[in-house]
């Protein structure tokens, strides 16, 4: 017979719930990019791909499988090579994104790296790691003073939710999420928009 897991305290209700992403705020992704700090050129890379992640919506495997010769900063485009079910596409990034990895390519050649490492790499030129992205944000998250939980993914949501805001056609959203029908795009934003619908709500005065 099947004990509860905690003797004497009742079976949580929102067991197997799935509970929609929670969106931040453009303020709270600046503090998470401030608390990247200034020191080394690490700072500078972690800010670049926060960047990437937010402005960009990738995928944070996307993210990571970029080259130097995947993004165009004179026409704005990312060429996602490695895209989710090996669909490759083209997405826009806004130049205030582009300086911020313009910034952190200047450090990468300073280290002597080159085209053949990753665009996001470690000073040695080797791969990082989605679970050190993980831990990353976690970190990041902690020091910025959010108190929601930051994510790679939920920089994609963000992304998602603001062009959504800002009136952005669902095809071209759907396009620059790499998803495979707009359809699909409509259940992701529906999934996001409670909170999009929270954060309005709270910002009302009376």
């Amino acid at each position: 017979m099947a004990t509860p897991k905690h003797r004497g305290e009742p079976p949580a209700t929102n067991a197997g719930r799935r509970f929609p992403p929670e969106v931040l705020t453009d303020a709270e992704v600046r503090a998470l990019m401030d608390a990247c700090g200034e020191g080394i050129p690490s700072c500078h890379r972690n800010r670049a791909l926060i960047a990437v992640l937010y402005r960009g919506g990738l995928r944070v495997s996307e993210a990571l499988a970029l080259y130097p010769k995947d993004l165009d900063a004179a026409t704005g485009a990312v060429r996602v090579l490695w895209g989710k079910g090996g669909r490759a596409r083209t997405i826009g990034l806004d130049p205030g994104a582009f300086r911020l990895v313009e910034v952190w390519t200047r450090h990468r050649t300073a280290l002597g790296l080159d085209a053949r490492h990753p665009l996001f790499c470690t000073r040695q030129g080797q791969a990082i790691t989605s679970s050190y992205i993980r831990r990353l944000l976690n970190r990041l998250g902690e020091q910025a003073g959010i108190q929601k939980r930051v994510h790679a993914h939920g920089l994609r949501h963000t992304h998602a939710a603001q062009l959504r805001s800002e009136g952005v056609d669902i095809g071209i959203i759907s396009k620059q999420l790499g998803h495979r029908s707009i359809a699909t795009t409509a259940r992701y934003l529906d999934h996001i928009a409670p909170w999009a619908v929270v954060e309005a709500m709270r910002g009302r005065e009376w």
